[in-house]
């Protein structure tokens, strides 16, 4: 894997940009792997409410600067509250969690760029995007039980809905690593390329997914999730998809069928 140029800069909250359709979250503290504080939590927050609330945003990428996608959440963070013997706070772990949960909910589709290795929470927010693509030389650990703690109840759901039990009893029972291969194999990854391809790959992938119909990718994606989750909403999915069929998206679609051309969607 090669290192980033941006490696030498300082650490900062995750850059956010929008453009063109796409948004896109850059983790940015490569001194530190990228791990993730207090106040990333709260700029991935207000990042994933207002993509939600902005039309124009067709699709999102989440990756990294430097060496590692990240280490996950702050370890230093446990290590002061047992220096200061306060119980496990519903507070900081979960706010982790809404915010994974967040991104998985998101309306558009989501695409985790892993530039580099994937470690403890940070593995379920990658988890949480609808696509994962991945370099050669990366690996991925989930040390739950080497810090003595169990996981939170939407990140084990997500390890076995996507995962499979074996798989989740793996990565959680025994704490070790795995290489990029094996992530392909359990199916964490989508693709394992060369470091030097992957923004190529990723930009062809957001580009394609962009190219759909919004309403339909929204109430689709919402329809996966709550099937994986065993909670489909079958009203919910009733209301979406009579929503899609008299949409002007509909409409354009089937004319761009019968005219041999791509649709133009506007989210209508």
């Amino acid at each position: 894997m090669t290192t980033s140029a941006y490696d030498i800069g300082p650490s900062t909250v995750p850059v956010v940009t929008i453009a063109e359709g796409r948004a896109t979250v850059r983790l940015n503290r490569p001194r530190e792997h990228n791990r993730l504080e207090p106040d990333d939590l709260t700029v991935l927050r207000e990042t994933f409410t207002r993509i939600d609330h902005d039309p124009s945003v067709r699709v999102l990428v989440v990756t990294g600067t430097g060496k590692s996608f990240s280490s996950g959440y702050h370890i230093g963070a446990l290590i002061e509250r047992e220096a200061e013997k306060q119980p496990t706070p519903g507070n900081a772990d979960d706010s982790f969690e809404t915010v994974v949960n967040r991104l998985e909910q998101l309306r558009i589709p989501t695409i985790a760029a892993l530039q580099g290795s994937v470690y403890g929470g940070a593995t379920d927010l990658a988890l949480a995007c609808d696509f994962r693509l991945g370099v050669e030389g990366m690996r991925m650990l989930m040390p739950a039980t080497r810090l003595g703690i169990i996981y939170y109840p939407s990140g084990i759901e997500r390890y076995v809905s996507r995962l499979g039990i074996a798989a989740a009893k793996r990565l959680f029972l025994t704490a070790e690593p795995i290489e990029a291969e094996e992530m392909q194999r359990i199916g964490y990854l989508d693709a394992v390329v060369p470091a030097a391809e992957l923004m190529a790959r990723v930009d062809a992938l957001a580009e394609s997914r962009a190219a759909n119909a919004p309403l339909a990718l929204a109430g689709l994606k919402r329809a996966i999730n709550e099937v994986a989750a065993g909670r489909l909403d079958r009203d919910a999915l009733a209301t979406a998809r009579a929503g899609c069929s008299v949409s002007e998206d509909h409409a354009e679609a089937l004319k761009a069928w019968s005219e041999k051309r791509k649709p133009v969607f506007k989210g209508q």
